[in-house]
């Protein structure tokens, strides 16, 4: 028997391309799978949605929760769900109907591999454009963020780390989860083919938010301060603001013996 696949969708004000959502997650050729709706406080009908959708679909439960965040909501829902796999799938994006089967695939028979994701393209009313992802690599991870959060992942890695940092509101809350994963190690795979669809709407205005200058800046301390280890040995010294020069310029630091 195959195993359980855990849907992780949460909502906050996105009742408009909730239901498009969880029809993509729905005709999935992999079975079985649990959609998990977690309602973030939303202040639309989005939890009228859920219900109705939950009402007419077996695998969705819903969760009412208080506007605590994404990383929150995220956690909630995986907490509360059963599956061996997981797939985080914002309320608004879609997927394509094999990607999950394909991901499952490789995961079942590689267990070197931690995190499984294909190609995406990025869409609105006006159409859509391919989402040009760089390779993944520990080194540019350290530098960059590569993987989007709707890849597919082991239950028991988001164990392992503790999960999506909740005190992680700087944006860019995905590149600290997969730092977190795959810092000490685990292969990643990205899939030949277009499974996964990023709606481009209002949320890329929080986007937007979270990268002035000094935003950034607070990011960049804030990952410094959780992973030395990890861009001393990536980096040769921590992430600069100018991610791209932060290992020559750390190298020359360092012969200089000011680092």
């Amino acid at each position: 028997m195959n195993p359980l696949v855990s849907i992780i969708c949460p909502c906050y004000n996105q009742a408009q391309y909730l239901e498009e959502t969880i029809e993509s997650a729905l005709k999935s050729t992999y079975r079985p799978i649990e959609i998990m709706i977690i309602n973030d406080g939303s202040t639309d009908n989005s939890m009228e949605v859920a219900k109705k959708l939950s009402e007419k679909y077996q695998e969705i439960t819903v969760i009412d929760q208080s506007n605590r965040g994404v990383c929150s909501a995220r956690n909630n829902g995986i907490r509360n769900s059963n599956g061996s796999y997981i797939l985080c799938l914002d309320s608004d994006d879609l997927i394509s109907d094999n990607y999950i089967a394909e991901a499952i695939m490789v995961l079942e028979n590689q267990p070197e591999v931690k995190v499984v994701y294909c190609e995406a393209v990025k869409f609105n009313e006006q159409g859509q454009k391919a989402w040009r992802l760089k390779p993944f690599s520990r080194n540019l991870l350290a530098r960059d963020n590569m993987i989007y959060v709707s890849a597919i992942f082991r239950r028991s890695d988001w164990e392992r780390t503790g999960g999506f940092s909740e005190d992680m509101l700087l944006g860019r809350a995905d590149w600290d989860f997969w730092i977190k994963m795959l810092k000490d190690g685990g292969e990643v795979i990205r899939l030949p083919f277009i499974g996964f669809y990023y709606r481009l709407t209002g949320k890329n205005s929080m986007r937007k938010r979270t990268n002035s200058s000094e935003t950034k800046r607070k990011r960049i301390a804030y990952l410094n301060e959780k992973y030395p280890d990890f861009f001393e040995r990536e980096l040769n010294g921590p992430l600069r603001f100018q991610r791209t020069w932060s290992k020559p310029y750390n190298t020359l630091l360092k012969l200089l013996g000011k680092l």
